[in-house]
């Protein structure tokens, strides 16, 4: 699978990001690692350009909850829905509910294994094999839990 892993905002820690990315790459995934300080609209052109299946976002600044559905609608308004949204960092869990309803599929936390992560991915491609909606602009409740 292409995934893009995307660090938005003025947020300039990106260690974790480059962690999952590296781990995703040795698990057999492409891997596009954008960068620091992306702006949401930078993030879903890279999508587009690298014609990525699953968009990763790390934040850990605190503006997960404006940047984030930002991505999520830039996504949906180039029809880009079918696109799977992860993300990872510092998302405190009373937050977490409304990022799932704009499409994040799974949240991961400090400490996350990235085996679960290579587990979430594995997990999205045989949704989508099956024709499960999984994508950030599809009407799917299903999330990894």
């Amino acid at each position: 699978m292409k995934v893009i892993i995307a660090k938005p905002g003025l947020d300039g820690h990106d260690r974790g990001a480059k962690v999952i990315a590296r781990a995703l790459r040795d698990g057999g995934h492409e891997v596009i690692y954008t960068g620091l300080r992306k702006t949401p609209a930078e993030i879903v052109r890279a999508t587009l350009d690298e014609d990525a299946a699953a968009l990763g976002i790390s934040t850990l600044s605190g503006a997960h909850d404006v940047l984030i559905p930002s991505i999520c609608e830039g996504l949906v308004d180039e029809d880009l829905g079918e696109i799977v949204v992860f993300a990872g960092g510092i998302i405190p869990a009373s937050d977490r509910s409304n990022l799932h309803d704009m499409g994040v599929r799974a949240i991961f936390g400090p400490g996350t294994n990235t085996s679960e992560i290579l587990d979430f991915l594995s997990e999205i491609s045989s949704r989508k094999e099956s024709g499960e909606p999984v994508g950030v602009g599809e009407s799917s409740q299903w999330r990894w839990e």
